[in-house]
């Protein structure tokens, strides 16, 4: 209970960060004065927060960037009363005004250089894991570059604590069961390919292996 209250009372806070439109303008602002409301959780560099659980996002393609805030923002995803994550997520994506801000932000977002992070996974294995990324494999790339065509973001350079709380949540249902998430309704069984969280941490840490 005290987690739901602390989330709730941050997103409360949170939905009153977001871009100053003077005179109530009604204009599509440039990408980085958008991301002014991101960097509020995920840095000016776009390297997240482990603390409140921000991801990485810096040098993420434009065309996942833009496809997660359109699912925000239409409650595909961050909707489940279980994802706080995903609920603290989906009031900001609602601060943009239109596609054109949200491709806007996206696309400045693309630019931020790529920040690696550092493993911290424990008791992890990331030889075991290598087996099961078999299964990620043909969509993610061999070293975790994802691919477009195939609706795959890239793993490499994520988070590693960011990745295993993802499978989690697409394992459990909390995201990927939407069936507006016709993305996130794929990823979902290959979520259950791996049978326990120990499992989730080896794969994870053979992505953490590849360079970004």
């Amino acid at each position: 209970m005290h987690r739901l209250i602390t989330f709730a009372l941050l997103v409360a806070g949170l939905a009153t960060v977001g871009c100053i439109r003077p005179d109530g303008a009604k204009k599509t602002l440039p990408g980085k004065e958008l991301f002014a409301a991101c960097a509020s959780c995920h840095g000016e560099n776009g390297a997240g927060q482990a603390n409140i659980a921000a991801p990485n996002i810096a040098g993420l393609p434009a065309w996942y960037v833009e496809a997660q805030l359109a699912k925000y923002r239409s409650g595909a995803r961050g909707a489940h009363p279980e994802d706080l994550e995903g609920l603290r997520m989906r009031p900001m994506s609602r601060q943009m005004m239109d596609e054109g801000e949200v491709k806007a932000v996206a696309a400045y977002v693309a630019t931020l250089a790529p920040v690696k992070s550092a493993p911290s996974l424990k008791d992890a294995d990331a030889a075991a894991g290598a087996g099961s990324y078999a299964t990620c494999l043909a969509c993610h790339g061999d070293k975790g570059q994802g691919n477009q065509a195939l609706n795959a973001p890239p793993l490499a350079g994520q988070y590693d604590w960011y990745l295993v709380s993802q499978l989690k949540k697409f394992k459990s249902g909390i995201r990927g069961a939407n069936p507006l998430d016709v993305t996130g309704g794929q990823m979902r069984p290959m979520s259950m390919t791996l049978p326990d969280e120990q499992a989730m941490k080896n794969v994870v840490a053979h992505i953490s292996t590849f360079n970004r």
